[in-house]
């Protein structure tokens, strides 16, 4: 049995979509509702039917799902085989909840509809101008496995024959721009680089300051099992 909320007057929704940062908006909507004592929604889009999904997308649902229960999350929703806009969905639900808060990733904004054109955003805001909208940054972390990885530090890449050379300050040159996390005990930049093409978020390898290959790693196994 769940325990009654003591303020009924706010309501928070928290949206997220496939990808290592949900977790941390997750978390950032648990403590907000904590300290209002309010109820706190979860909500997931996605335009195929929940039986298509890949493994990698039931995974991060899986997760999602587990920190739900664990939080006491008052409901848990996959809006799957989805075809209207993200921002219509989205008031929709805060709506029916009567919610007053809603928290959105940047890497979701990239996936949905070019949020960071500020498009959904501004839609939001036309849908639902009452509702205060909570917009977290993307994570400057990564999947920590035993302490593997420094806390990430801005940098960019640079087009170098058939690779790319990892910097730290700007040039004309650079082709991609993003966050570095460098090995814990290496006297060398080895680690993972994040950054943003074409509207995703991928990380890749690292070796002697220098990415050889654009193919991102899967963050779901342990960054050590990618190497064999």
């Amino acid at each position: 049995m769940k325990k009654v909320k003591g303020r009924m007057d706010e309501s928070i929704l928290v949206c997220v979509h496939y990808g290592p940062n949900g977790q941390r908006l997750i978390e950032r909507g648990c403590k907000i509702a904590s300290m209002l004592d309010c109820p706190l929604y979860i909500l997931t889009i996605d335009p195929k039917p929940f039986d298509e999904l890949d493994a990698e997308k039931s995974y991060y649902i899986s997760n999602w799902q587990k920190l739900a229960q664990e939080h006491n999350v008052e409901e848990f929703m996959i809006m799957d085989n989805e075809r209207r806009p993200v921002s219509k969905v989205i008031a929709e639900v805060a709506r029916e909840k009567n919610v007053t808060q809603i928290i959105l990733g940047q890497t979701a904004q990239s996936r949905w509809e070019q949020m960071t054109k500020g498009s959904v955003i501004n839609s939001l805001l036309m849908e639902i101008p009452f509702v205060d909208l909570h917009l977290v940054s993307v994570s400057r972390s990564v999947r920590n496995h035993e302490g593997q990885f420094e806390k990430g530090v801005r940098a960019f890449l640079i087009k170098d024959n058939n690779q790319y050379r990892l910097q730290f300050k700007y040039a004309k040159e650079v082709q991609f721009e993003g966050i570095f996390f460098k090995e814990i005990g290496t006297d060398f930049n080895n680690g993972l680089f994040k950054f943003m093409k074409d509207r995703e978020t991928l990380y890749v390898q690292v070796k002697e300051d220098c990415v050889t290959d654009l193919t991102n790693v899967n963050m779901t196994v342990p960054y050590e099992e990618q190497d064999n």
